[in-house]
């Protein structure tokens, strides 16, 4: 088994919009797909982190809509799940308005279960010649369940691995540092070539995200007036924070992700770019950097879940694009490695994730400024030691521990979370009432 090809296949694509919608989106084409006539029903069951993360975000090609339940019903609709996480793209003013309409009847019904643990996506949908069915777990794409009428078409269970998700992860979890570096200097030019393009992606989306007058802007705007310095940093904060507030806004533009998110992607390519351009590294390093920053942050995922209570942005992202600065500079120096990765953990560790949504570019903003402190600490031989806190003796054991914090200390913070996001829907009554 190749790590890296399946790690890039499965967490590192195209994704027009937060992933977590779209995955719904693509649910519901799975599904649909199966059947002939248009959807006339679409019900959508989450786990409690895919209800988070598409609870406040703008989805793409829907004139400001927001949410799992737009999201749902456009796939339904679009019926292409060849599409997969750009399935928004077979989005049309015809489509979109039936979309509307099926809410507006209340054909489309979400839920979420609380007892679900990881990525959980089930979707229903009905027509007038049938019902199918498409379950997704363990990774946005992962399909696990497939029905038509009753009929089970996919069965991940059949295969062992049920919703534990895709099997490259049990062997990406046991990995070192110092074996993923292995599979860096082993990329041939056709890797390096997906690497660019994915750099290329997320620099589109800044530039279009730059125009928004959102996070971006304003960072800009402390640098035009000589509150910040206009440097290597704040550039780099342009750069990311622009890029999440074009996806975030629903901007039509693909983000290259990491992880399974755009956000992720964002920080993890765009940060090890910028300082490496800065520093006038080989393009071909700078490349082998982003690679390495990807599959650090999958293995992070590998222990805290796809939905973390914790921001990934911070403590999978970040920690992704601290290393890969390290080793631009310092090569394959894994003290230099843990020290980056235990300052920026200790930094961030506690940053929650509160979904999806426009303020998600702030934390963009203040993971590429930790990150770049602390790779800039590491390299000069300071940074934070397991005699602090819960960092560990190596970056590998304090990721476990990050992992230990999310799991059991922080494990009611998604419910407390979606208590308060449910009584926001009840006051506003502008979405269908959430289940306890």
């Amino acid at each position: 088994m190749n790590i890296y090809k399946e790690l890039i296949t499965h967490e590192v694509f195209p994704a027009l919009g937060c992933t977590e919608p779209i995955a719904v989106a693509y649910a519901a084409a799975l599904a649909a797909a199966q059947l002939q006539g248009e959807a006339e029903e679409v019900r959508v069951e989450v786990d409690p982190g895919v209800f988070k993360n598409g609870f406040a975000v703008t989805v793409p090609n829907t004139g400001g809509e927001k949410g799992n339940l737009i999201a749902g019903a456009l796939g339904a609709l679009i019926a292409r799940p060849e599409l997969k996480m750009e399935i928004l793209q077979g989005t049309d003013e015809t489509l979109l308005a039936r979309a509307k309409e099926l809410l507006a009847r209340r054909r489309v019904s979400l839920t979420y279960d609380e007892q679900k643990v990881g990525l959980h996506i089930d979707v229903t949908v009905k027509s007038t010649t049938g019902t199918a069915r498409a379950v997704l777990a363990g990774g946005h794409t992962h399909l696990v369940r497939l029905e038509k009428d009753g009929a089970l078409l996919v069965d991940a269970a059949a295969s062992g691995l049920g919703e534990k998700g895709h099997a490259y992860r049990e062997r990406l979890r046991e990995m070192t540092i110092a074996e993923m570096m292995d599979l860096v200097e082993a990329l041939k030019e056709e890797d390096l070539a997906y690497l660019r393009r994915g750099v290329e992606m997320n620099l589109v989306l800044a530039e279009a995200g730059k125009k928004l007058g959102k996070v971006g802007h304003f960072v800009a705007d402390l640098v035009r007036k000589g509150l910040l310095v206009e440097d290597v940093v704040s550039t780099s904060k342009i750069l990311t924070a622009s890029a999440s507030d074009a996806r975030m806004a629903g901007l039509p533009y693909p983000a290259m992700a990491s992880g399974g998110s755009g956000n992720q992607g964002i920080v993890a390519s765009l940060v090890p770019y910028c300082v490496g351009r800065f520093y006038s590294v080989a393009d071909e390093t700078i490349l082998r950097s982003i690679a390495l920053s990807h599959l650090v942050n999958g293995y992070i995922k590998c222990y805290t879940g796809d939905l973390s209570p914790i921001c990934g942005c911070a403590i999978a992202a970040g920690v992704g694009a601290a290393a890969a600065i390290v080793y631009q500079q310092a090569g394959r120096d894994l003290e230099k490695i843990n020290l980056a990765v235990n300052t920026l953990v200790s930094d961030l560790g506690g940053m929650l994730c509160d979904g999806a949504k426009g303020g998600c570019a702030l934390k963009v903003v203040s993971s590429t400024e930790s990150t770049i402190r602390a790779a800039y600490m590491a390299l000069n031989d300071h940074g934070i030691t397991e005699a602090e806190g819960f960092v560990g003796r190596s970056a590998e054991e304090t990721i476990k521990n990050i992992s230990r914090i999310g799991e059991i200390g922080m494990s009611l913070v998604d419910k407390t979370l979606l208590g308060i996001m449910g009584d926001k829907v009840m006051r506003s009554r502008s979405l269908p009432e959430a289940k306890d």
